[in-house]
């Protein structure tokens, strides 16, 4: 047996049957077996959902030989890639080819299939979560199937499927529309608290990607701005590499990890450590391709709560969050990221049918996350928040179902698809029901 964990170090599991299939064949024979044997299989990618979303009961695959691009259709503009290609080797190949994806959140450890299946997301752009640029798929079913599914085959797999939590089939490959390689500018300026929500507006109006953060026990803020220049690819102004060694692997990473761990120690510094940390940030601007500038290194290890809530009660969400910390006497090093999203027309997605608006909540992972999460939960709730399917909430079927429009629908093709419950484990079963 090899003991399955999370990055996060929050969940672990002991399979049974541990495999590294080759192709599709071999998955289809692993998913038969399972099926005739009564037990349950998963497909795991780098555990980098904070959830047991992935968690095997008994037989685990692993996508070792899983991996690459495998079509490219310049007429049609899109790129096939194995499901358990890394999001940072599908960018890498991208650029090789002179394409890029329009829009991915700032990690780029997850698999597709991972980061796709739980609605991993950036911020801004006309289609900000990496399953909303999906335009086929093909997996295989709890009954040994294997579908494929694009815009007018099985459409309505394809819609569905795009966030599937796992629980649908194991995904294979993945079709994502992708753009000429381009180029953003970003510009990071730290700003207090008043002028960045009186002015959150109008920057996220005039600009293409907008990541804001706030330092709790601050008043202090840091925005980021990204927008496309309508420059060649090859004429870019990059970080010198000094500059990136010092803002974002020694401060962000290095020093800030190291700081961490005396405050988990010390916790009545945090307000100190925050205001002076939040003031070592300064205003910077460099430009260069798409993914360089959306992925960020994040080299301490941390624990996460994400809600979604709707773009119109977002800021409302946050002040009432605010107010919740400052009343109480936890002590929180990690600033919380506030981003938005359009709405998308996928069944559970956590910007189904509404422009959407994100508040995430981090600790170190030697801290205790809970209390933390549990003061602010209630609150998102309250503002008909979504808890992301891949970071830690609370939630049952029972009261996600209202949250969801089409919440049945999904339950209805996850009959169809996996009569069985092959892909069945306790995250799936408190989510969904059984």
């Amino acid at each position: 047996m090899s003991e399955w964990s999370n990055w996060a170090g929050i969940e672990s599991a002991r399979p049974a049957r541990v495999e590294e299939p080759a192709d599709t064949a071999a998955i289809v024979a692993a998913v038969e077996r399972a099926r005739s044997e009564g037990t349950t299989l998963k497909m795991v990618g780098t555990g980098h959902s904070f959830t047991a979303i992935s968690a095997p009961e008994h037989t685990v695959l692993r996508p070792t030989h899983l991996g690459g691009i495998v079509a490219v259709d310049r007429d049609a503009m899109t790129v096939t890639a194995l499901a358990g290609t890394q999001l940072k080797e599908l960018n890498r190949q991208l650029e090789a080819l002179g394409l890029s994806l329009h829009n991915m959140g700032d990690i780029a450890e997850q698999t597709l299939a991972g980061a796709t299946s739980t609605g991993t997301h950036g911020t801004g752009g006309v289609a900000a979560s990496l399953s909303a640029q999906i335009c086929g798929l093909t997996l295989v079913t709890g009954t040994g199937e294997v579908v494929t599914a694009t815009e007018t085959e099985n459409p309505e797999i394809l819609e569905t499927a795009r966030v599937g939590l796992g629980a649908l089939g194991v995904l294979t490959t993945l079709t994502f529309r992708v753009e000429p390689l381009f180029v953003l500018e970003a510009t990071e300026s730290p700003m207090g608290w008043d002028e960045a929500l009186d002015g959150f507006d109008q920057r996220i109006a005039e600009h293409h990607h907008v990541d804001t953060y706030w330092f709790p026990h601050t008043d202090r803020m840091l925005t980021k701005t990204n927008d496309r220049l309508d420059v060649d690819p090859s004429e870019t102004s990059p970080l010198s590499r000094l500059r990136y060694w010092w803002d974002d692997e020694f401060l962000s990473n290095h020093l800030f990890g190291a700081l961490n761990r005396v405050t988990n120690r010390v916790p009545a510094i945090i307000p100190s450590f925050n205001q002076v940390s939040s003031r070592l940030l300064s205003a910077r601007t460099y430009s260069d391709v798409a993914h360089r500038v959306f992925i960020s290194p994040r080299g301490v290890v941390f624990r996460e709560m994400e809600y979604a809530v709707p773009r119109s009660a977002g800021l409302a969400a946050l002040r009432e969050c605010r107010a919740a910390i400052d009343a109480s006497d936890l002590r929180i090093t990690f600033p919380v990221e506030i981003r938005v999203t359009p709405a998308d027309d996928i069944p559970l997605s956590t910007s189904s049918g509404r422009d959407s608006l994100y508040l995430a909540f981090h600790t170190h992972r030697d801290v205790d996350h809970l209390a933390y999460f549990a003061l602010l939960e209630p609150i998102l709730r309250a503002h008909d928040g979504r808890p992301h399917w891949g970071k830690v909430h609370t939630r049952s079927a029972a009261d996600l179902a209202p949250a969801y429009p089409r919440f049945e629908e999904f339950l209805a093709l996850r009959d169809k698809l996996d009569p069985d419950r092959v892909f069945a484990n306790p995250y799936l079963r408190r989510v969904l029901g059984d």
